[in-house]
């Protein structure tokens, strides 16, 4: 039997790329299929200008989150994301792009999450930034979704909030606190799995999908 999980996230989000490795090793498994639902969290009101203090933050999670993870936050990150006061940090470029990549090749919308994550968090690219996430689509094969990002269509704008506002509802109706978070659905019902096993062995995760 096929289990459906839906994945709520925000690419902003240092816990949620601390996630990527499981969620990768998930989309491998052909009884399990995963759908990307991106919140919102910080993009437009949600986001922020970055500061001293954010920055300090920010690190300070960071540094956890690779200790936990292995993920890697390198100093170039911190110099050129983190160290750019004054700038937005705004996850409605890079959650933008998802959507349209999951309009024009959906296949490849959790490799895309991924290269758009190491390209902010190893790299030390500004993904709050649209012509930074159109060039990385680019640079990377996905010239479709980079296009109808840059011509601002309004059927993408529309497809990416009725996504946005999906994720906050059925984060409001279980509950969900924060992200990432994992939801799976089966036999028409709809259970919420501990956030932590996204960060643990592969093997409990999947023991906790199939119980």
């Amino acid at each position: 039997m096929t289990s459906k999980l839906t994945y709520l996230f925000d690419p902003l989000c240092g816990w949620c790329y601390g996630a990527s490795p499981a969620l990768q090793q998930l989309a491998q498994h052909h009884t399990i299929h995963l759908e990307l639902a991106p919140t919102g969290l910080f993009s437009g009101a949600g986001g922020r200008v970055m500061d001293a203090g954010f920055a300090a933050y920010a690190w300070s999670n960071d540094t956890r989150i690779q200790k936990l993870t292995g993920q890697r936050f390198t100093e170039a990150y911190r110099a050129q994301v983190l160290g750019k006061s004054g700038v937005r940090f705004d996850s409605a470029a890079v959650t933008l792009a998802l959507t349209a990549v999951s309009l024009t090749e959906p296949q490849r919308e959790l490799s895309a999450l991924k290269l758009l994550q190491e390209a902010r968090y190893v790299q030390g690219q500004d993904t709050s930034e649209l012509s930074t996430v159109t060039d990385i689509l680019h640079e990377h094969g996905l010239a479709p979704a980079a296009e109808r990002l840059l011509a601002g269509e309004s059927q993408l704008k529309v497809a990416n909030n009725t996504r946005l506002q999906q994720a906050q509802q059925l984060m409001q109706t279980l509950g969900v606190r924060g992200v990432p978070a994992l939801v799976l659905i089966q036999g028409g019902k709809m259970r919420l799995l501990r956030s932590e096993l996204l960060f643990g062995k592969i093997d409990t995760l999947l023991a906790a999908i199939t119980a």
